[in-house]
């Protein structure tokens, strides 16, 4: 299907709508013009049969005189080119002039009768049009000659203003033809009119903005997990390399797949932290919830992580309070939530000190404080400790992928919760977690079974090596 443009479009729209103004106007014109001048005609002929018939009814009263040839000289005095007849059914019959006009020439008559001295007489005045037809006719010439002229002339100067409006548009477009995924960088340029167009520029430049956002955030996020898988593949393979150089002793054999296995933990854990944040950012990540204490859930994760703190000869203290916690959350989420938090605070607290986990509520909220005294973590770093793959220089810094914390605020965004951040460099930090509380009406929450919900997707604790901020 041939497809015409906007511009050709509006042409002939605007010459259509225009035509049939014009149009409408020029046959109304010529239909008002045409009733006033036959109405003065109609006037004319209606004082002219009044004064023949005021005439007529004052000389019938008089004797001996010739009526014809009164209404004769007085028919004369009238306008010219005037048509007078007058019939009685007494047998009176005058004409004026007497020949009868000819065929050709257009008459516009006027009837009356009355009565007279118990007669009745028909009286016709007429008037020729041929002036009327005359100026009828030039005036529907010059409508026939001016209306299409008028309309061209419009029709061009309409195009050449649809081409001045539609301008702006063709400059977006030929601007947005050379922006490609190569050159998001590019805008379209916005026009000062103010108007619709110069609307749908901004709004393009602000799409093109945060599609250029999202492109270097995934190139640089692929350009990441590249990197992070490449360094455990390169382990493994000169791992095995090694090990396959010259005959070893069984105990070296184990040694290298030991380190085998450790390095495949870290890249499976890697591809699941992904796997999850692909999802959640898609928005396509299965969590049901159901209403449910959060202080049990923290009770099973600070025992899960109790081993972990005593090897840094860490002491951790879980002040939950006696009030019910009660929010809406998947369980295996929450769990692998605050395992993280857990886990990135007993690595960077100081060895020999303390952890704190608290739990409040408010009515409104149910907020779940983790508190280290650890390293802390510098004014400089702490607006990025939730970006993909960002990873500080403190010498505390492992082999960690940087996903920790990315993966626990994107848990706590799913559900409807923030994570507020509060770190003092070399006292130590806090991480809040704000849910929504749930109301607790007819609930009763027991202690979560966590072992038989977790999904090994979720419910994997983060390895021993994750670095700060994760």
């Amino acid at each position: 299907m041939h497809r015409r443009s906007i511009r050709f479009r509006l042409t002939v729209w605007y010459a259509a709508v225009l035509t049939a103004g014009l149009a409408l106007f020029g046959g109304l014109l010529w239909l008002a013009l045409r009733h006033q001048l036959m109405a003065g005609i109609d006037r004319d002929l209606e004082g002219r049969a009044s004064r023949f018939e005021s005439y007529f009814r004052s000389e019938s009263g008089e004797s001996g005189v010739d009526l014809s040839d009164e209404l004769e000289e007085f028919s004369q005095a009238l306008p010219p080119a005037s048509y007078v007849i007058l019939r009685g059914d007494n047998g009176f019959t005058f004409a004026y002039p007497k020949e009868a006009p000819a065929a050709s020439v257009p008459l516009r008559m006027l009837q009356r009768r009355f009565t007279l001295n118990g007669a009745t007489f028909d009286l016709d005045v007429g008037a020729p049009v041929t002036e009327v037809q005359y100026v009828l006719r030039q005036l529907r010439f010059l409508l026939l000659i001016l209306i299409p002229v008028v309309i061209a002339i419009a029709c061009v100067g309409g195009f050449w203003l649809s081409g001045r409006a539609l301008k702006p548009v063709q400059d977006v477009t030929a601007a947005a033809l050379t922006i490609s995924i190569e050159n998001l960088s590019g805008r379209v340029p916005v026009p000062g009119s103010g108007d619709e167009i110069a609307r749908l520029a901004e709004v393009l430049n602000s799409m093109l903005g945060r599609l250029e956002s999202a492109v270097k955030t995934l190139s640089q996020f692929v350009a990441n997990a590249s990197h992070e898988l490449r360094t455990p593949l390169a382990v493994i393979r000169t791992t095995a390399e090694l090990a396959l150089r010259r005959d070893r002793s069984p105990d070296s054999y184990r040694e290298s797949l030991e380190d085998v296995m450790a390095e495949t933990q870290r890249m499976t854990q890697l591809v699941e932290d992904l796997l999850i944040l692909a999802r959640s950012d898609a928005q396509i990540v299965d969590m049901p919830r159901e209403p449910m204490d959060v202080r049990d859930i923290l009770k099973v994760v600070c025992t899960e992580l109790s081993g972990l703190a005593q090897t840094r000869q860490i002491r951790v203290t879980a002040a939950l309070g006696d009030e019910a916690a009660i929010i809406s959350g998947n369980l295996p989420a929450l769990h692998r939530l605050f395992v993280g938090l857990l886990d990135n605070a007993i690595k960077y607290s100081h060895p020999a000190s303390e952890m704190i986990v608290t739990v409040r509520c408010d009515g409104a909220r149910v907020m779940i404080t983790i508190q280290d005294f650890g390293i802390g973590i510098s004014e400089a770093d702490l607006p990025h400790i939730f970006e993909r793959f960002y990873r500080t220089d403190a010498p505390q810094t492992g082999r960690g992928h940087g996903l920790g914390l990315p993966l626990a605020e994107s848990l706590a965004t799913a559900h409807g919760a923030k994570i507020e951040v509060r770190s003092v460099l070399g006292a130590g930090s806090s991480f809040t977690v704000v849910f929504p509380a749930r109301n607790p009406f007819n609930l009763s929450v027991g202690a979560p079974d966590i072992a038989g919900k977790i999904p090994a997707s979720l419910g994997q604790q983060p390895e021993s090596r994750l670095s700060r901020p994760d």
